[in-house]
């Protein structure tokens, strides 16, 4: 029944192939995998294969693929995605000898996939389990790793309907869990390899701090004066020598009504937004409500430009008006985990639309982190609340009390700040358990 309804889902995948670009990538780049493993793949050699589904997913591998390669440099390494998401971004990871898509798991697929390239272990990321995949694995006695998996009664292994599914979860020769509530109902399965090592993600986001940029562009918005603070007349003695900067992140036009809203009235606060999507109808939007509230803005991306233009120049009046104004918009990517070390306060969005994004890139600086009501499937979430590092919000009144007790209080920052850094540090080291596990298991 499994594989009828995956070749169903094939003819799916082909047929919506013809109409949206996404699909039709993931479609090609499956077709095309055959062709990558024939071409790449040493057949004197095994590889230990990790898949994640998305770049998610990859972050979570990330930290231990890493490791392997710095420890044990001559293993090599097969990636696989299922979605154009992750594959696009890291197809040319470095740490990778090969990196494909995963061809959907048929039988066929996963014959012609295993033929091709030898398994010496796999490692799937959280939520991946693929019946004919794992079957195969099994059957032939490769090591199956579930790495920072997460578990939830209403999943389908938890119902009754749910036994024909149960049977790839035996396939797993261990789990590695983020939480105590996986392990237990994993035990209601009979299943009992398993270990709670949290989340490799706070391995990631501490890597990830240790290699942050120094952005000169936005300390040098930081710290000028606003236009408005620039013409007042106690500028000079009564103004701080740097504003208090609020971050927001992978922001969504929601979330953008709530802050613009409240710092269009605290123009004491700098801001720093970093959309989600910087697209060209996005952007216009974001200036067109700030043009709303009054508030003046420049990209990072122009400043950047100006900056190298008059790098051997001792005066750039633009450049220095430009660094006055109340907001800067970051319009490309890769710098967000960089820019959120600059923040007194932030903000990540998704919160109010499919989801949150990533909390812990913000928490890793010790800073407090707003986000939107739709946190409840993100573990991270309900654990920085928790701590009080985390502040959920939902309504503009609602954000704008919380805010307001923040702004009148520097040692309320600095509270749910260290929560917020203590948190993250204490969920740190499940690489290093995972991976000592699986040395174990090798013996």
């Amino acid at each position: 029944m499994y594989s009828i309804l995956i070749y169903l889902y094939q003819l799916g995948v082909v047929l919506a192939s013809h109409f949206n670009e996404k699909v039709k990538k993931m479609w090609k780049g499956e077709r095309n995998s055959f062709l990558v493993l024939d071409e790449k793949a040493d057949p004197d050699s095994e590889y230990l294969w990790f898949h994640a589904a998305s770049l998610g997913e990859f972050e979570q591998a990330r930290p231990i693929i890493e490791r392997i390669k710095h420890d044990t440099p001559e293993e090599k390494i097969l990636l696989t995605f299922f979605s154009p998401s992750g594959y696009e971004v890291r197809k040319d990871y470095e740490y990778a000898d090969i990196v494909c898509y995963l061809p959907l798991d048929t039988p066929t697929n996963v014959l012609r996939f295993t033929r091709r390239i030898k398994i010496k272990t796999a490692y799937f990321i959280k939520y991946e389990f693929w019946w004919n995949y794992m079957h195969m694995l099994h059957k032939r006695h490769i090591p199956v790793y579930s790495v920072s998996s997460i578990f939830r009664k209403n999943q389908i292994f938890f119902k009754w309907y749910g036994y024909p599914y149960n049977l790839v979860l035996k396939c797993i020769s261990h789990f590695f869990v983020q939480n105590e509530i996986s392990k237990q109902l994993l035990a209601t399965l009979g299943i009992t390899n398993v270990t709670i090592t949290g989340d490799t993600r706070f391995d990631r986001v501490k890597q990830i701090q240790e290699q942050a940029k120094v952005l000169t562009v936005v300390e040098d918005f930081i710290a000028a004066p606003s236009a408005a603070d620039a013409n007042s007349k106690e500028a000079a003695t009564d103004l701080p020598k740097s504003p208090k900067v609020f971050i927001a992140g992978s922001s969504w036009p929601p979330d953008e009504d709530i802050f613009f809203r409240y710092f269009a009235e605290h123009p004491e606060w700098k801001l720093i937004i970093a959309p989600h999507v910087i697209g060209n109808d996005h952007l216009q939007e974001i200036e067109s409500k700030l043009q709303k509230y009054g508030m003046t803005s420049v990209y990072y991306k122009d400043l950047e430009s100006k900056k190298a233009v008059d790098a051997n120049k001792q005066t750039d009046q633009k450049q220095a008006t430009d660094a006055k104004r109340e907001v800067l918009i970051i319009n490309c990517f890769g710098l967000l985990s960089s820019i959120y070390r600059y923040g007194d306060v932030t903000y990540v969005g998704g919160g109010f639309g499919v989801g949150i994004h990533n909390v812990l890139e913000a928490a890793v600086w010790g800073v407090p982190v707003f986000f939107g009501p739709n946190n409840e499937r993100f573990q991270e979430a309900q654990d920085l609340k928790a701590s009080g590092g985390g502040i959920e919000i939902k309504s503009y009144d609602d954000f704008a009390q919380k805010m307001d007790a923040l702004n009148a209080s520097d040692e309320q920052i600095k509270a749910k700040g260290k929560a917020a850094k203590d948190y993250v540090a204490s969920k740190c080291g499940a690489t290093d358990k995972v991976l000592s596990m699986c040395h174990k298991n090798k013996r």
